[in-house]
């Protein structure tokens, strides 16, 4: 197993980074066996603590939790705690679906994910054709059903997932709704 923990903002301790990967390395065999690899980010912002958790499981998923407290501890807790909600989900989940195979590797698309800089920053002038590119990293669009990609993006902080729908192959999203809900965009269903 590999667990990075990290700190921004503070210096995170022997018995703080001892703790949290207790917590994080027993929750994670509790319900499935050993982690691929993860990262702890304990930040200190103001007052604040706040604790962004990532794990990386066998079979590829993603967890994240989040956690912001008053206390270095509390916040990991808090983290470690949504963590473990999260793979108690994923898990029956598993068992519901009578054998969905989340495990499936093939059929997956690599892609560029880039972040743009917005053109708020007036003191710099910006070719509108060309903006800049502060960030840039790989992504992988899976081959996934409807129902593992709600059951992914359930399991993570994000906000959406890409996929390529195994129905029909073709590029799908699901994203979290204002209303708690989960939406489906599927460019096909409206060719009729």
């Amino acid at each position: 197993m590999s667990l990075q923990i990290t700190g921004k903002n503070l210096d995170v301790g022997a018995p703080l980074r001892e703790h949290i990967s207790d917590r994080v390395t027993h929750t994670v065999e509790k319900y499935i066996g050993t982690l691929l690899s993860g990262h702890v980010l304990l930040e200190k912002e103001r007052s604040q603590f706040i604790t962004d958790c990532s794990i990386v499981l066998n079979s590829g998923l993603k967890l994240q939790s989040h956690g912001i407290a008053d206390d270095a501890y509390v916040s990991a807790d808090l983290a470690v705690e949504k963590l473990e909600k999260r793979i108690r989900r994923y898990k029956s989940r598993l068992k519901k679906h009578h054998g969905a195979n989340p495990q499936k590797t093939d059929n997956i698309q690599v892609v560029r994910d880039y972040v743009v800089q917005s053109g708020e920053d007036d003191s710099e002038e910006i070719d509108e054709n060309n903006p800049i590119i502060i960030a840039e990293k790989e992504a992988t669009i899976e081959e996934l059903s409807v129902r593992e990609a709600v059951m992914r993006l359930d399991v993570s902080n994000n906000s959406f997932l890409i996929f390529k729908n195994a129905r029909d192959r073709q590029i799908n999203i699901v994203y979290q709704r204002d209303d708690g809900n989960i939406g489906w965009i599927d460019p096909q269903a409206g060719d009729s």
